[in-house]
């Protein structure tokens, strides 16, 4: 399919959006090679078998994406990214370390770095990465 035009597409999502049931239970089985759970509304399935055409179409999530999708369904918390105007806090040794994100680097107890690496280094004794040991991407 993913060499199809971007007409062809077009029409056979509009050809499932006007399924029934019945041709949405035959859909499913054609395109996923098994009948659907139970109990789902024909506009669920609609949707499903859609976002499956476009994925199949278009060449589906990136490898990237899916794992970042199973770190969700997993339970895994997300590194946080940062952005200015971002503040990353982090507990060492009883002490509470407060860094603020600016254009250009990082602002701790007044003092702008070039790094949270470097921050990391002041505030451990030790080398670190930045990113690992505030918890960000």
């Amino acid at each position: 399919m993913s060499g199809d035009s971007p007409g062809k597409l077009e029409s056979l999502i509009a050809d499932i959006s006007a399924f029934d049931r019945a041709e949405c239970l035959d859909r499913w089985r054609e395109v996923f090679g098994r009948p659907p759970p139970k109990y789902l509304s024909p506009q669920f399935m609609k949707r499903v078998l859609i976002w499956e055409i476009q994925n199949r179409a278009l060449g589906g999530v990136s490898l990237k994406t899916t794992r970042r999708l199973n770190q969700i369904a997993s339970g895994k918390t997300l590194p946080a990214t940062t952005k200015p105007g971002s503040h990353l806090i982090r507990e060492w040794n009883g002490r509470t370390y407060q860094v603020e994100v600016v254009d250009g680097g990082y602002v701790m107890d007044r003092k702008t770095w070039r790094s949270l690496s470097a921050i990391a280094r002041h505030i451990t004794g030790a080398r670190w990465s930045g990113p690992r040991f505030f918890g960000v991407q």
